[in-house]
């Protein structure tokens, strides 16, 4: 160690291996930049929201809120849009499709609404999943005209909240005892039929007696289905759960019921109409 250095500025008194550390003070600038911050983040924490309590925040002296600012541009956003919302509220749901500047917009809209809300179980492009119908083909439990869109997505399906929420009930006819395991297992074959080949084509015939005495009424005799009961098209290959011989199996035996909730007590109509015009322009709207 030089002995002029060590003569200038001393030692800290640590020593390793015979080699001493010397005492050599911060540079002024980094000092003065150090002290400089703590003096910033003293104003800082007096004049914004900084120190976490139990509930919130330190709100700060000037009152800033991150939270009021997304507040104020989302309201600025709905006033620009006020007016055109209004129309899309208004105006008939069969005409927002004639309307290209009204289309647009509730197109675009409804995208932004379906990937909050909807995305969830029908999935971010809309394909669906096992138990959330696609929306992409032109299967429609319900209908798919933009006035039945509407409705469903308004007051949902099966449940206590929309003002008319689409409601079915299939009934459990392996649990509830309503059919024997036999009759299951040949209605089953029957239905596999419909669309494709059966797992045991001797038991066919039996099952479509009992098709036609059991799901005939609701399911039709062709097996076309009923859309004024919700009840799916047996014959088009197109399966809300599942379309193999154990998952129909399990369908016949314990029945199924999704819930859809009313988006009418979580939307405005406005939003609503919006992505009933989106899902409606998918591919599968009528």
């Amino acid at each position: 160690m030089s002995e002029d250095l060590k003569d200038k500025h001393g030692t800290t008194g640590h020593s390793w291996d015979g080699i001493e550390e010397l005492n050599t003070p911060l540079p002024r600038w980094w000092l003065w930049t150090f002290y400089a911050c703590i003096v910033w983040g003293v104003i800082y924490t007096i004049l914004y929201p900084a120190w976490p309590l139990v509930n919130q925040a330190t709100a700060g002296i000037l009152g800033y809120s991150t939270r009021g600012e997304v507040a104020a541009e989302i309201e600025a956003v709905n006033e620009s849009n006020a007016e055109i919302n209004a129309q899309l509220a208004s105006v008939e749901l069969t005409a927002i499709p004639e309307n290209p500047e009204l289309n647009g917009y509730a197109v675009s809209a409804g995208a932004a609404v379906f990937k909050t809300w909807c995305a969830q179980c029908h999935g971010s492009g809309a394909a669906g999943a096992k138990g959330y119908p696609n929306l992409l083909d032109d299967s429609w439990l319900w209908g798919g005209d933009i006035e039945a869109i509407h409705h469903t997505i308004s007051n949902g399906v099966r449940n206590e909240e929309g003002e008319d929420p689409r409601w079915s009930q299939m009934p459990a006819f392996g649990r509830d005892e309503l059919l024997e395991e036999g009759d299951i297992e040949a209605v089953v074959n029957y239905v596999m039929s419909l669309s494709g080949d059966p797992v045991d084509a001797s038991l066919v015939e039996t099952g479509a007696t009992v098709y036609a005495d059991n799901c005939a009424a609701c399911h039709m005799e062709d097996g076309t289905g009923d859309r004024d009961q919700g009840a799916p098209n047996l014959t088009d290959a197109i399966w809300l759960y599942g379309g193999d011989y154990a998952t129909l199996k399990e369908t016949v035996t314990n029945s199924r019921f999704g819930v859809m909730p009313a988006w009418q007590t979580r939307l405005s109509e406005a939003q609503i109409r919006a992505v009933t015009a989106y899902v409606h322009q998918l591919g599968g709207g009528e």
